[in-house]
């Protein structure tokens, strides 16, 4: 997923002058605005499987989360679409005000996420009776700094994409900002991206134990 992502992301990048020139508005947004959500889906998923180990050691149920994540991607991938279709249908100046605060609405239910599952879990590991002290220091020092990393991201993207919304001087979908393009999609994508891989290239392996205590 962040193949795609970022693979989208540079076709855009490549080919970035051009995506200003269709006669329909609503492909240019359609170009700019899919990588971000592609990359809402593939972080989100990590919030699921947080939430998932979370619920499992807490003793609590566990199949409907999956059943939440798909619900909640197809949510917003059918408003999304049904904002784009009607900018297609309907030049109307104030429907792109309302696609990006969608958006920003979006980053900041990823930011929430993060917060609460990664918080949550940051929290239990410190606790969680793992024999190994370098293995359990190691697990809880991933998941925050992983957790920092996304939420920082997407609190930037919720922050600059709302204000740009009120304010059209301050979008940085125009060709007139380069050097702000480069440094707003290195500090919401490129860098978060690579950390996160860095960081989660080695995980402890599994371990199978004979006994499973729930944590009170």
């Amino acid at each position: 997923m962040n193949f795609v992502v970022n693979g989208v992301r540079a076709v855009v990048f490549g080919f970035h002058a051009q995506v200003f020139l269709f006669q329909t508005k609503v492909y240019t947004l359609v170009l700019l605005d899919l990588p971000g959500l592609l990359f809402f889906s593939t972080y989100t998923l990590l919030v699921l499987f947080w939430a998932e180990i979370y619920h499992q050691a807490k003793n609590l149920p566990t199949d409907k989360l999956r059943i939440i994540y798909m619900a909640v991607n197809g949510v917003i991938y059918v408003i999304q679409v049904c904002i784009w279709i009607y900018l297609g249908t309907n030049d109307s100046p104030l429907l792109e005000p309302v696609s990006k605060i969608f958006i920003s609405v979006v980053s900041f239910l990823a930011l929430l996420g993060f917060l609460i599952y990664g918080g949550r879990l940051f929290f239990m590991l410190r606790r969680f009776p793992i024999e190994s002290k370098g293995r359990r220091k190691k697990l809880y020092e991933v998941v925050g700094t992983v957790t920092a990393i996304c939420f920082t991201c997407f609190l930037i993207r919720c922050i600059v994409v709302a204000m740009s919304s009120f304010d059209p001087d301050l979008s940085l979908e125009v060709l007139d900002h380069p050097i702000l393009d480069f440094f707003y999609y290195m500090l919401t994508e490129i860098l978060p991206s690579a950390l996160v891989l860095f960081i989660l290239r080695k995980l402890p392996p599994k371990r199978v134990s004979a006994q499973y205590h729930p944590i009170r």
